[in-house]
């Protein structure tokens, strides 16, 4: 557990200087049934005036300059792009939980858990860097100096990414992997189509693909189980553009590359770094149909029905092929079982009450919400000692790196 006085005095404030947190969940019927969530096989209504991102004028696409920060998020870095997060790279917590709503339909409940912990384990809990560390980030004793999400492995970032190199295997865990994202994009470019049952089956791979070749692959408590499954997920359901005809969202190979910062022909496509941006005519979730907790949950659970090995918290132990993963019932003295976690919330339950036990003082406060109305066990201790069989848990990790070259 890691726990420190300045953590608790960063965070005790919380409430106090961004009380519309939690006037945004109770708004948002966490913990009650205000909202009727639709599911994934639903067809949300589409409505163009409402749903329409505005790339002009003040949300034109401006480059990131020397001194921004972008990180491993194309999301983010799109966002700050176009000046829907500050385009420094820095953002507060309600900074993060307004833009994510308003450009990709996050639900309040989502993008506060998402918020908070980012500002918990790479801010100086209150705001974060999008990017690496940075002056402008206040100093703290929580986890060490922040680091921001680029230098957040295995607390934020982690194995397995979608288009980044797992972090042992290739030193950069930060810039899009030409190589993955051309896989990916080589999947759905005969139907010109990435939907989510495409992506599971790529995640698949990835999982496997980093067990194979990473002798120190691990998926941590918060970057597997939660993390992990919303990087996939994300991609279909937040960079899909909806229309009258797809209202649910189509996603196709141009969309793809505008949100990834990928321009050129397929076979010479080149990428560039921190450019990430939003299309022109896009269109967002509509708003009702927010993309909340138990929706993310929904697609956890899809996924992990197809493949029981995405519930894995555990890695490899040194060499390739090793992988060992822990017993949910002995890592959480049988608050969880295997048997049951993709029954209902258990899986959303086991990866936030994991996290909260790595950094117990933060997140409970203000997550309490959510966590209670996701029905979730009461989880007081994990067994972390079990972590120490996995290097890629144990081996000491210096932070962010910035490139030689281009922004930070």
């Amino acid at each position: 557990m890691k726990s420190t006085s300045a953590l608790c005095l960063a965070l005790a404030g919380l409430s106090h200087a961004y009380p519309n947190i939690l006037e945004h969940l109770e708004q948002a019927g966490a913990g009650s049934a205000k909202v009727k969530r639709q599911t994934p096989l639903s067809t949300p209504p589409f409505d163009a005036a409402s749903q329409y991102v505005d790339t002009t004028g003040s949300h034109a696409f401006q480059a990131p300059g020397p001194t921004d920060q972008r990180g491993p998020c194309p999301g983010l870095n799109a966002l700050a792009n176009h000046g829907y997060l500050p385009h420094n790279g820095i953002g507060t917590i309600t900074q993060f939980i307004e833009s994510t709503g308003k450009v990709f339909g996050m639900g309040v409940d989502l993008s506060t858990i998402l918020a908070v912990y980012g500002a918990a384990v790479d801010g100086d809990g209150l705001k974060w860097s999008i990017g690496g560390p940075d002056s402008r980030v206040g100093l703290s004793d929580l986890l060490g100096k922040p680091q921001g999400i680029s230098g957040s492995h295995n607390k934020y970032e982690g194995d397995g990414s979608p288009t980044r190199c797992d972090l042992y295997q290739c030193g950069n865990a930060v810039d899009l992997n030409m190589e993955l994202f051309q896989e990916l994009y080589d999947l759905g470019k005969a139907e010109d189509d990435y939907d989510l049952q495409l992506l599971t089956d790529r995640r698949f791979a990835r999982t496997e693909q980093c067990k194979d070749e990473n002798p120190y692959c691990f998926f941590a408590p918060f970057a597997g189980v939660i993390a992990q499954p919303a990087a996939w997920s994300f991609i279909y359901r937040f960079m899909s553009n909806k229309s009258e005809e797809f209202p649910s969202g189509k996603l196709n190979g141009e969309v793809l590359k505008s949100f990834y910062g990928v321009t050129g022909e397929d076979g010479n496509f080149q990428y560039n770094r921190g450019h990430e941006r939003i299309p022109d005519n896009w269109y967002t979730r509509n708003i009702i149909d927010a993309y909340t907790v138990p929706y993310l949950n929904l697609d956890t659970n899809a996924m992990l029905l197809q493949h029981l090995e995405f519930a894995s918290v555990g890695g490899n132990t040194g060499t390739t092929n090793s992988f060992v993963g822990l017993d949910p019932s002995d890592l959480t003295g049988g608050v969880f079982n295997a048997a049951t976690l993709a029954e209902g919330n258990n899986l959303m339950c086991y990866g936030l009450q994991l996290a909260l036990q790595q950094t117990p003082d933060l997140l409970s406060g203000v997550l309490a919400g959510i966590t209670n109305s996701l029905g979730c066990p009461a989880l007081t201790k994990i067994q972390d000692d079990q972590f120490d069989q996995f290097p890629g848990y144990t081996e000491s990790y210096n932070g962010y790196t910035p490139p030689k070259d281009g922004i930070l």
